[in-house]
């Protein structure tokens, strides 16, 4: 096996343990529904992003009838948006509401950086790190605002 199917296994067991750790049963319909809610715009933005030439992913599972990241938008970035929606702090003041908001992007964003420059699993063809760490943070806020008016509607 190559160092990337090392590396794949290792995300997806390291995001299903992060998801054992902080989802408990009672935040977990949340959970679920930002999970479910994330998987769309992230496979559309993605697909977007591999049509247009911007990202490559040489490396990666399903990537013969695939072409994106199948482990980013399907599992990891969903998981992480349901641990952010679960534990956002709604309750403590402003400034730490949007520390929390720009802190998880930017650490996703160092994650795919480091990725991009010793794995195959990424490569930026027309892309750079500015521009994950923007789309990451504004596919996150919106699957808050999502979630947010998903349990506010079921509440009413």
């Amino acid at each position: 096996m190559s160092l990337e199917t090392y590396v794949l296994i290792a995300v997806w067991a390291f995001t299903a343990l992060l998801l054992v750790i902080f989802i408990n049963r009672n935040n977990f319909m949340r959970a679920q529904v930002s999970f479910m809610f994330m998987q769309v715009p992230c496979w559309l933005l993605g697909a977007l992003v591999v049509q247009g030439r911007l990202i490559n992913y040489p490396v990666g599972f399903l990537s013969v009838v695939y072409k994106s990241s199948f482990t980013f938008e399907y599992f990891v970035f969903p998981a992480v948006s349901a641990i952010f929606n679960c534990h956002f702090p709604q309750s403590k003041p402003k400034y730490i509401q949007v520390g929390y908001a720009l802190l998880l992007p930017a650490l996703i964003t160092v994650v795919e950086i480091v990725l991009e420059k010793h794995t195959k699993l990424v490569k930026y063809i027309n892309w750079s790190w500015q521009m994950s760490y923007i789309s990451l943070t504004l596919i996150l806020l919106l699957s808050y605002m999502y979630t947010q008016w998903f349990f506010r509607k079921v509440r009413a």
